[in-house]
């Protein structure tokens, strides 16, 4: 999402979410991609799923549904958890979000508009998490896959760890 890391190619681009960084202008920028893109496409990014985008890029970290429908209901949005799930479902439907499954929570994807499938690293120290790129159908997986006659479509790739901030304060 920055600048600096968009010359870096994959393998050199460190995991975004533990890196230092302009955070308004992270935020400011991708909310200003989310509009564009729904502009293109035809999609609706109505006040909550906007709310709920948000509230996920601010916090670079995996948040629980129920956390996001507190965080709405404080910003003056409903307080019922349909109206926090619907917004979840539309923008982890059109690549906005991504569940991470391992802490059934949901994280701002970090390279919005791009296809890809991501990898997780989850501090265990702080929840913090980084999205990296991943290419599972060219690895050990994708082979046994290719063996298999079997097609991926999608994979969850989550590592648990500590991030550079954590790893002080980290038992061994």
């Amino acid at each position: 999402m920055t600048s600096d890391l968009a010359s870096l190619s994959d393998k050199e681009a460190p995991a975004l979410g533990f890196h230092e960084h302009d955070h308004d202008i992270c935020v400011s920028e991708a909310l200003a991609e989310a509009e564009k893109r729904c502009a293109e496409q035809g999609l609706r990014l109505t006040p909550v799923r906007r709310k709920v985008l948000e509230i996920l890029l601010q916090e670079h970290r995996a948040l629980g549904a129920y956390t996001i429908l507190d965080l709405l209901r404080d910003a003056g949005f409903g307080s019922q958890p349909p109206v926090a799930y619907r917004a979840l479902d539309f923008l982890v439907e059109n690549g906005f979000v991504h569940k991470v499954e391992r802490l059934n929570a949901f994280v701002a994807c970090a390279h919005p508009g791009e296809n890809h499938s991501p990898a997780f690293m989850i501090c265990r120290v702080c929840d913090a998490v980084a999205e990296a790129h991943s290419t599972p159908s060219k690895g050990a997986l994708g082979a046994a896959a290719r063996a298999a006659g079997f097609q991926i479509e999608r994979t969850v790739v989550e590592a648990e760890g500590v991030c550079p901030a954590c790893a002080d304060k980290a038992d061994p």
